[in-house]
């Protein structure tokens, strides 16, 4: 079944369901690409890993000699010393665990040089919240920004903030920034909404090259169908993350009109 959006689908950004999403639209790309490049580029999957806490910040632990030193002490003391009951009572309280995050994107290489040309991202919920995974990406980010490297940053996620902002501070829901390397400081930024279709924007490569057209409107519409989300999708409810009052409306009437709704 297809998807009942003309764009982007709120649901897909659900937590349930973008990680695989993500996942799956990177080999999506991976494959569309890889035939259109050879013989001069190839494209490769690449990971960025990184540890967080609940909190979004590094984990810091105590070291295991602490607690090695303070047994042997206690060893070294009296045995018939009595030991007196706590006068409060402990509670149960949850402590922060540490996470290993994986964040998949891809490099388009020169195949003779093994040169990075351009780097395409998709971002994460973790990249648009404070904490260490915008931290790792922003770092990145800027590393390739002041390189040689055509950067693809493709924003599909209407929470958190945004990364790349637009000028006197106007929001849109979405954006893909297509960053060469060639014209810096200036990229071009496609801003759209959710009820515009997804669109397309041309590979940068190295200057003279034919570069192949990036349709993640296809993409998207293929995984959505290919994955079965309309399945396990249920439009009697409100997308998570939340929604704008104006996106509300025309969501329902969407929906109502593909019926999907009542």
């Amino acid at each position: 079944m297809a998807s009942p959006f003309p764009g982007m689908n709120p649901y897909l950004e659900n937590p349930l369901f973008w990680s695989e999403i993500h996942n799956l639209l990177i080999a999506a790309i991976f494959r569309k690409l890889n035939p259109q490049l050879r013989p001069k580029y190839k494209v490769a999957i690449e990971k960025r890993i990184y540890q967080t806490i609940d909190e979004d910040s590094l984990l810091v632990g105590v070291a295991d000699v602490a607690v090695q030193n303070t047994q042997q002490k206690s060893s070294l003391e009296p045995t018939n010393i009595a030991v007196a009951s706590p006068s409060i009572a402990a509670v149960t309280v949850d402590v922060p665990m540490p996470e290993t995050v994986k964040e998949t994107y891809l490099e388009v290489r020169d195949v003779a040089t093994q040169e990075v040309v351009t780097i395409i991202e998709i971002l994460s919920p973790k990249n648009k919240r404070p904490g260490e995974g915008r931290n790792a990406y922003t770092k990145k980010r800027l590393q390739v920004l002041g390189s040689y490297t055509n950067l693809v940053e493709i924003d599909l996620l209407r929470d958190g903030k945004p990364i790349q902002q637009l000028q006197n501070n106007l929001q849109t829901d979405y954006r893909i920034l297509v960053s060469r390397a060639t014209k810096r400081p200036k990229a071009d930024l496609y801003p759209f909404n959710l009820p515009d279709s997804i669109p397309s924007f041309l590979l940068p490569l190295r200057e003279g090259d034919t570069e192949p057209l990036v349709d993640i409107q296809t993409l998207i519409s293929e995984l959505y169908d290919e994955g079965n989300y309309d399945l396990v999708i249920d439009y009697s409810q409100e997308p998570v993350p939340g929604i704008s009052p104006e996106n509300l409306a025309w969501l329902d009437e969407v929906l109502k009109e593909k019926g999907l709704r009542n």
